[in-house]
């Protein structure tokens, strides 16, 4: 691991929530895993999302759509470990990501954000993400 993957994956990290600010959706296509064995957990477990095909279906229908709009989002105390090979890493951090949906007020205050980054040729693409919230938290 060099300083430039660092830099690389934390923008990686920070480009999975922010893309959505102005909706740049070739970002957001580039830096997931496009593969069957993407995945993702939500707080609720009725919105896993298993594979890129059912993600880009998902981003398709609701972030992309007119009801949808990305308002702020912040990602603090960061954790970045990488593998020993350089190629793996994984993250944890605390995440506020707030928008609209057709107008009224949505988001997460103090989601849990945990994930996974690999290196795929000379490209960092995120495979897993889990996003929870404390159990005392509602």
């Amino acid at each position: 691991m060099n300083g430039q993957d660092q830099s690389t994956v934390e923008q990686v990290i920070h480009d999975a929530i922010g893309w959505a600010l102005t909706k740049n959706k070739t970002r957001l296509f580039e830096i997931m895993a496009h593969d069957e064995n993407f995945f993702i957990f939500h707080p609720d477990s009725k919105s896993t999302i298993i594979g890129f095909d059912a993600f880009r279906a998902l981003a398709e229908r609701a972030w992309m759509s007119d009801a949808f709009r990305a308002t702020d989002f912040a990602i603090r105390d960061l954790r970045l470990q990488f593998a020993e090979s350089g190629t793996v890493a994984w993250y944890a951090c605390l995440l506020d990501d707030h928008g609209e949906w057709n107008g009224k007020p949505s988001g997460w205050d103090n989601c849990r954000w945990t994930g996974v980054v690999e290196k795929r040729g000379e490209t960092w693409v995120i495979v897993q993400m889990h996003f929870s919230f404390a159990t005392d938290q509602k």
